[in-house]
């Protein structure tokens, strides 16, 4: 069974190539574990239909699907230009001007936010995905900055800009954003997504709105500035305060440079393991694939690099948003995860897991050398919390971990975490074992030894309620 069940995760988003519900019913089918809504497109009818969707698809299925809401943050883009284009040259000085509203080919174009209250002179800023180097000469007025042209080149209407240099002071979520975070609450999202994030206590912030809604969703933060990847106690300090961390790396390379991607993913995977964190890696996983039906060598290599590394999950963004073969990359991009988590074990990290309660820890580490010593065929954990489940994924075995809990919320953040497959059962004293005879009634747990019999090691605890409360490990054969 462990052969075929894939312990790292695919996260697909949601666009227009994938809007229907038979496309969402196929992305799962085909290997997708959760869904990315993009919060910077779109409106929240769409998202009412995309959501109702997923979750009859997983329905169907019969196991959870995680959303994530990805809140759009400062992004900030040009207005529209006329004739949507406008070419500049080095030496050209362009005003970036939030007031301005009609564009009439000048130099002077218009911004969709206000620049003036932000930058700084001397500040690099760069435009249309890194194309055009910019840096910040004078502040025009309160509304307007002037920017030295470093390259020849080209802009267009609505492209984006990056400022590797710029202190947004915690102001990283706009009136967007917190209409958009109420509209999730109310519709139950498993983790939010906030993007732009540059220190810890970008994430505290959210983090208090969301209690104060009532939410339990999870918090992903999205590392694409500069400074949050300054020093290693910068990471540190934010992969502590998260729940999660999407390596967001195409932002990330055009404000930091390319080169620094491959060490930034690699610490970043590392610091989310030791501490228990859900890791994400995303941003040209497969991208050859918009317009292709197989993948590049290069692109193989890279989901392979991540799995190997150990990250719970991979994402994919234009190859299902405007890609011609959104199922096909899915499917390749599984046979890709499946073949190398056969053919080669995860890196082994310096500093052990270190969770939140070390009872867990303790306990999870044992629950899996045992099993694995015992050649079990897989784990089971009983959880309220997910806590039990994600501190035996942190150990990164190569054994499925099959998790029941009586709360669907738990189920539906367990989806995304490495080798986990969650179900929300009611809880009685024997639910796990009663779980795994379902499953292998089913046909979905096969056992691997001749006598046709699963081995496997339930990890629970006694007092259900209290979070880190896990004190029992069983041996069982069904």
């Amino acid at each position: 069974m462990s052969k075929l069940f894939k312990r790292t995760k695919i996260l697909a988003t949601v666009g227009p190539s994938v809007d229907s519900e038979e496309k969402i019913t196929e992305l799962v089918n085909a290997g997708v574990n959760g869904y990315r809504l993009n919060f910077s497109h779109g409106d929240n009818e769409e998202r009412d239909r995309q959501i109702a969707w997923i979750r009859k698809a997983a329905f169907a299925r019969g196991r959870s699907v995680a959303i994530v809401q990805d809140l759009q943050g400062p992004k900030i883009r040009l207005g529209m230009l006329k004739d949507n284009h406008l070419d500049v040259k080095t030496g050209d000085e362009l005003i970036l001007d939030s007031s301005l509203e009609d564009h009439d080919g000048s130099l002077r174009v218009p911004i969709q936010y206000n620049l003036a209250e932000k930058t700084k002179i001397g500040e690099t800023i760069f435009i249309f995905d890194g194309k055009i180097k910019t840096t910040v000469t004078e502040i025009t007025s309160n509304v307007a900055i002037t920017v030295r042209v470093e390259n020849d080149g080209f802009i267009m209407s609505k492209k984006g800009l990056n400022l590797p240099d710029t202190d947004f002071g915690g102001d990283i979520l706009t009136e967007k954003d917190l209409a958009d975070i109420e509209f999730g609450v109310s519709r139950d999202f498993d983790f939010v997504a906030t993007s732009f994030v540059q220190s810890a206590e970008d994430i505290e912030r959210l983090r208090q709105i969301l209690v104060s809604q009532g939410s339990t969703a999870q918090i992903i933060a999205k590392i694409e500035t500069k400074k949050a990847i300054a020093s290693d106690k910068v990471m540190t300090a934010i992969v502590k305060a998260t729940d999660g961390i999407m390596i967001a790396r195409g932002d990330m390379a055009i404000e930091a440079g390319a080169e620094v991607v491959p060490i930034v993913q690699r610490k970043l995977i590392a610091l989310c393991r030791q501490h228990g964190k859900l890791v994400i890696v995303a941003t040209q996983m497969m991208s050859s694939m918009v317009d292709n039906p197989e993948p590049t060598r290069a692109e193989v290599s890279d989901v392979a690099t991540a799995v190997i590394l150990g990250a719970d999950c991979v994402m994919l963004s234009d190859e299902t948003t405007n890609g011609k073969y959104p199922i096909e990359t899915v499917k390749e991009m599984k046979k890709v995860i499946l073949y190398t988590q056969n053919h080669s074990k995860v890196q082994p990290i310096e500093s052990d897991p270190t969770g939140e309660y070390k009872n867990y820890d303790a306990l999870s580490h044992a629950a899996v050398q045992l099993a694995e010593r015992m050649d079990a065929d897989f784990i089971l954990a009983e959880t309220k919390t997910g806590a039990t489940a994600t501190a035996i994924a942190a150990e990164r075995s190569n054994l499925p971990i099959v998790t029941v809990t009586s709360d669907p919320r738990v189920a539906g953040q367990l989806a995304l975490t490495y080798a986990n497959s969650a179900y929300v059962r009611p809880y009685t004293d024997t639910h796990g074992l009663s779980l795994a005879r379902e499953l292998k009634e089913s046909g979905y747990l096969q056992p691997e030894s001749s006598d046709d019999s699963l081995t496997f090691i339930i990890v629970s605890g006694t007092a259900r309620d209290l979070i880190g409360s896990s004190d029992t490990i069983q041996i069982r054969k069904i």
